[in-house]
């Protein structure tokens, strides 16, 4: 399921890249995430309400929340493929969906 999403994210990504002569390197990879996450954050504090919501109606609200999250989750992905990461191995490997003894890591 990852491998499907990270490379649908990395499609869309490389157009992307190519529509506006974006070199994609490792350091735009992790500025990307890093960006991404800023604009998450600045969506969640309109959310719980810690900055203004610019007329936006709860329900736009949380969609925005949602493309957002989707937005930092795609780059997590793009960064993951870029270093050639295998994060269902490492999942499995730190224990998040087992109930064994690596379940507390």
């Amino acid at each position: 399921m990852l491998r499907d999403l990270m490379e649908g994210f990395e499609a869309a990504s490389a157009r992307y890249a190519d529509q506006n002569a974006v070199q994609r390197d490792g350091d735009w990879f992790l500025l990307k995430l890093a960006e991404e996450a800023g604009e998450l954050l600045q969506v969640a504090n309109r959310v719980s309400g810690r900055s203004r919501s610019k007329g936006m109606t709860p329900s736009e609200l949380k969609e925005l929340l949602a493309d957002e999250t989707a937005d930092l989750l795609g780059h997590v992905l793009l960064f993951a493929r870029h270093h050639k990461l295998d994060l269902e191995a490492a999942i499995k490997r730190k224990g998040h969906f087992s109930s064994g003894a690596n379940s507390s890591k």
